[in-house]
Parts: C-alpha cells; structure tokens; sequence
C-alpha cells in the first residue's frame, strides 16, 4: 500500500514515519509541502499517487489560532479541503486529523463520534468546520478525533511539566478541565491498522481512560520520580486567551466498533517516560 503523510515532521507525523513499517510510505513536512497551496498539494499527490493520503498537517497552538483566525483557518479549513480535493481528484482514501476542541465541554459523559459540534474557540471552529467541508468533498473520508496529543518529538505537556519539576519546587495545574491523554506512538499505530481496515466516518481515538491536567501532572511528576509538588487550581487563576472544553472526554465505541482497543493512558505515559529517557 502506497501512502502519504502530510505533517510528517510534527508531533504525530513523525510517529507516524517511524511506526508505518510495512507500507510505501512518503512524508511530507512544512518545507516539503504547504497545504494553503492547492497547486503544490495536487503536485505532491500526482507524484505520489497514494492509496491513503493522512492528513497531520495543522496549525495547532491553541492561542496562538484565537490571535491569528485568518492563519487558522487558512491552514486547518481550507489546507484540508485543497488536501481533500487532491486525494478525491486520484481517487485517494483520506484519513483527517480532528480534535476534542470540537465539542464545547458542557457533557458530563464522554462525547461519541455523533454527537454535535459547537467548538468555543478559532481552533476548534477551524476543525469543525475542515471536518463538515472534508465530508462533502470525499463522504467516506475518515476523520479521527484525538485529545491531549504527547510523545517525544515535539512540544507537549509531560515536557513542560518535567522541564519545570526539574527547576521548581511546586507547580501549579488546573483541575477542572478533563480529557484523554493520547501518546503519539499509540496514535500512530491506530492509524496505521484503520488505513488496513479501510477505517471510514467520524471516529474518537484517544488512550483509554481520563484524568484532569492536574491529575495527568501528578502522574507525570511521581513516574518520572520527582519530588515536586503538585497542586490543583482553577482554569479561572490560570487563564488562557483561547477557552478550552472543561470536559472533552472522546468516547472509544466508534473505534472499538473495528476491533481496535488502545492502552491506558498511566500505561501510555510509562513508555513515554522510558523513550524520553532513551532519547
């Protein structure tokens, strides 16, 4: 099977390169390919001529999306459909990366794969709304929602988190926002077994279980053997410029319905700990 990795130098992207083993793969990060631009975007697809094309390209800093919507939307709406129409024009099947930041955070059980969208914040309406347009371009496109994205290789929260334990001695993290961590490498190997199973629709992928940031942070903390202390406080005393979802738990139904069950995520933060280490 011939594939094509847009993103393949990000946070995901990357995991996805080094876990796609038996599979013709061909990454392509930001230098290689910009998907704001339809022309390359259908250059780099004719070239390839890929079976799956996974999508993993996006502008992905949540605050830095609500000063720049015009960026945002340029990139995670319009980049997707110029992506979407390439893949459609070769008859290429569609795998979209899509968030919890969909949803606005009311539920107090976890969101499954139909529940209705009402993003709260420029990210979460750019992914929305790539979603809605990616549906009509290609109906049986694949659109995988993921939360709390971690692993080495990139930017993320157990990072930062043993980056300030190592030079603090107390942190503070909020405790009224809750969600699924989801390591990078359970990520991948997710997508890898969907694109073999002709994974199609709206599907929740995340590490099983769910915690709030400050528990996720004690966690981290107390694997990785620090002493640290860890306390709990509000999103009000640590406010953002971009809202986020107090409760964005994804719903494992729309995956399982595959055959595809993932790790848990205290299980998923152990191997990162170790591969961190190793790296």
């Amino acid at each position: 099977m011939k594939v094509m990795i847009a993103g393949a130098t990000g946070l995901l992207g990357s995991a996805l390169m080094r876990e796609w083993k038996d599979d013709e793969v061909s990454g392509f990060g930001l230098d290689d390919l910009d998907i704001r631009k339809a022309g390359q975007v259908q250059q780099a697809v004719e070239r390839t001529r890929p079976q799956w094309i996974v999508l993993a390209a996006a502008y992905t800093d949540v605050d830095g999306c609500e000063s720049n919507p015009e960026l945002a939307i340029a990139v995670n709406r319009d980049g997707a459909a110029n992506v979407a129409k390439a893949a459609k024009n070769i008859g290429a099947k569609l795998l979209f990366l899509s968030s919890d930041y969909v949803f606005d955070g009311k539920n107090t059980a976890p969101y499954e794969a139909s529940a209705p969208r009402n993003p709260q914040s420029v990210y979460g309406r750019s992914k929305a709304e790539a979603e809605v347009q990616l549906l009509e371009i290609i109906p049986d496109c694949c659109i995988l929602r993921t939360a709390w994205l971690f692993g080495v290789g990139g930017k993320c929260f157990p990072d930062t988190i043993l980056k300030a334990a190592a030079t603090r001695p107390s942190l503070n993290v909020v405790n009224d926002q809750r969600g699924c961590p989801t390591y990078n490498v359970d990520l991948a190997r997710a997508i890898v077994q969907l694109c073999h199973k002709d994974g199609k629709g709206i599907l929740h992928v995340t590490n099983s279980g769910d915690c709030t940031w400050f528990e996720f942070a004690r966690e981290i903390v107390r694997s990785a053997g620090l002493s640290t202390d860890v306390h709990p406080t509000s999103t009000l005393e640590m406010a953002r410029p971009a809202p986020r979802p107090a409760y964005s738990v994804l719903s494992a139904k729309s995956l399982q319905i595959y055959g595809i069950s993932m790790p848990s995520w205290p299980d998923a933060l152990r191997r990162y700990l170790k591969e961190r280490a190793s790296a």
